[in-house]
């Protein structure tokens, strides 16, 4: 018989998670996000403590946020590591869920550990405990089924042999790769049992590179050797396959035009010529124009979002195909795609080999320099007292930072604005895009800084989703964790606001001067964010701003700059339309003239299947 150690069941998972590593010889799991409650202070609390000279444990303030941090860490990391994170049952692990749902979307790993119940019930109902009338086997954490890529509930100590190698699996799949949930009973933390020795040997885990099947390989080159004008959607699969300069080889060697997503964005340094910008809603100008000409649009690790497509009506040219080039049979066959299933890495390089000398005509470069001349306009200062806009404030992010620097954001005007409009370095956007999360902005940014220690991260967020989530502000104070936020203020959801209006609605609930209130709000941010122990200060020019920048770049401590910045426009150039239904009956004449336009529009959309 093998020998065993006697551990808890908390143990023996900590104790193996230490010892799951990467090729390049780093801890996969590089440690755990942990705010304690009943349901797993004793158990987990006790081995974290336990371990913590060889798995770092770090505390945060709020479950969902903490959770947004691991997440931008293994984002950041190109899925090739990731964190842990645990909270106690009930409300602890529900504040989990939103974070869950946001890996699942991005397809970005992270391993859930939340408490739960007894799993010998002897003192059920225990405290924060759902109860359900009619299935003794559910718990709150049964809400995190539909938001895992794996989800398990650990009743017995033995369970983990099983049920961690289950979740490092998905973890490490680049097709199925995802968050992970394993609910561990608090009883059963606490258990002890004799695990073999050998469990807890190092293992290595790989990301495999699945090549493409033959007979979808030659379909795929005879469908780019017959296009006229085909043009490449760059996704993030093309980052997370590490296949950044295989596309860019690609591209140049058949002379074939590129665009990148939210997600694929900063694959490709702005600079090179066959670069025209991004697709879609917040699409450029240049790029929008080759998406409807392109007879043959190239998806290379996208899914194919809303955005990308602009519902669908973007990629317009008659007879028009798409090659879907995806690490998942689900995504490359999306909208009657013709798919070729590999890794992006291996499929370029199969796909170049086969092309040989293919090359197609020159894009149009002129409309790629007209279009960065129209937003070297839009990034001017404003004139006299005026509130900057949203592109006044990137232009002036933009001129105080380099290539070393990395920018990010995820929901309100900045996300659209940025995509549109910010001039991307190598490796030097980070969006969270895909569940769009309020509050995933700080958290995500001190995630980021822990990834890559050595970049300058720049986290641009507005005044609503700093109001949303901003307590992890305080844990990168106390952790040492420096980054510049850059915190607009318009007095509300200004993007919200505009789209309201822009579907025929009035002015409501959104702005905060048009939402119910008997005491005007005046949020004092700086004040707030000093209280925290950031470094704060409020400018009120542009030129203000990218002076507080360079001050910020140098700090120890996260810095926030607030700046006052106009609600009412949007970034004055690039997009096409996007589907946000109109109501079909109203009394408004405004949103009856909407209404009218939305038909237009959705009369355009290709609905294929």
């Amino acid at each position: 018989m093998s020998n065993t150690i006697r551990l808890t069941a908390a143990q023996a998972m900590v104790k193996w998670l230490s010892v799951q590593m990467t090729e390049e010889g780093d801890r996969f799991i590089e440690g755990i996000w942990a705010i304690f409650g009943h349901g797993n202070v004793a158990g987990i609390g006790e081995a974290l403590h336990g371990a913590k000279d060889s798995f770092p444990t770090w505390r945060g303030h709020n479950e969902q946020t903490m959770a947004h941090a691991a997440i931008a860490f293994a984002k950041a990391h190109k899925r090739k590591r990731a964190m842990a994170v645990t909270s106690s049952i009930g409300p602890g692990a529900l504040n989990m869920v939103t974070a869950a749902a946001l890996a699942h979307v991005n397809r970005l790993p992270v391993l859930f550990v939340p408490g739960d119940v007894f799993a010998n019930r002897a003192p059920d109902p225990v405290l924060q405990q759902i109860e359900d009338f009619d299935d003794g086997t559910v718990s709150a954490n049964d809400c995190f089924r539909p938001v895992s890529r794996y989800y398990d509930r650990i009743s017995r100590p033995e369970h983990i042999l099983t049920a961690l190698p289950r979740a490092l699996r998905v973890m490490t799949d680049p097709a199925n790769c995802g968050p992970v949930t394993l609910a561990f009973c608090q009883d059963t933390q606490a258990e002890a049992y004799d695990y073999p020795a050998d469990f807890f040997e190092p293992k290595i885990w790989f990301i495999r590179r699945p090549e493409p099947d033959q007979r979808e390989l030659e379909a795929a080159v005879a469908a780019i050797k017959s296009a006229k004008k085909p043009l490449i959607v760059a996704g993030g699969g093309v980052i997370y396959a590490q296949a950044e300069a295989d596309l860019l080889a690609f591209a140049k060697r058949h002379n074939i035009p590129f665009v990148e997503t939210q997600a694929g964005k900063g694959a490709i340094d702005w600079e090179n010529e066959l670069h025209f910008g991004s697709p879609g809603v917040t699409g450029t100008a240049c790029g929008n124009q080759l998406a409807a000409e392109a007879d043959l649009v190239i998806g290379v690790g996208t899914r194919f979002q809303d955005f990308t497509t602009g519902s669908w009506t973007v990629f317009s040219a008659p007879g028009r195909k798409i090659l879907s080039i995806n690490i998942h049979g689900y995504d490359g066959q999306k909208r009657g795609a013709q798919p070729l299933v590999a890794d992006a890495k291996v499929a370029l390089a199969k796909l170049t080999a086969a092309l040989g000398d293919t090359r197609f005509a020159d894009p149009d470069f002129a409309a790629r320099k007209a279009w960065f001349a129209t937003t070297d306009a839009l990034f001017a200062a404003p004139e006299g007292n005026a509130l900057p806009t949203d592109a006044q404030i990137i232009g002036a992010v933009t001129r105080a930072t380099g290539k070393d620097s990395v920018i990010m954001s995820a929901a309100g005007t900045m996300p659209g604005a940025l995509h549109v409009l910010w001039r991307a370095a190598a490796g030097g956007y980070h969006m969270e895009y895909g569940f769009s999360c309020m509050g995933y902005e700080l958290a995500g940014a001190m995630g980021i800084k822990m990834a890559a220690p050595d970049k300058h991260v720049v986290c641009m967020v507005g005044d609503g989703s700093y109001m949303m989530a901003n307590s992890e502000l305080a844990t990168a104070v106390m952790m040492g964790i420096p980054f510049t936020v850059v915190l607009t203020d318009n007095r509300g959801y200004g993007c919200i606001n505009r789209l309201q209006q822009g579907c025929g609605g009035a002015p409501f609930n959104n702005m905060l001067d048009d939402s119910y209130h008997v005491n005007p709000a005046h949020i004092d941010f700086v004040a707030h964010a000093g209280s925290m122990g950031a470094i704060t200060r409020k400018v009120g020019t542009v030129a203000e701003l990218e002076a507080a920048m360079a001050e910020a770049k140098t700090a120890s401590l996260p810095t926030v700059i607030l700046i006052e910045t106009d609600p009412v426009p949007g970034t004055g150039a690039g997009g096409t339309w996007w589907d946000v239904a109109v109501p079909a009956v109203s009394e408004r004449p405004q949103v009856n003239a909407a209404r009218e336009k939305y038909e237009q529009n959705t009369a355009r959309q290709w609905l294929g299947n």
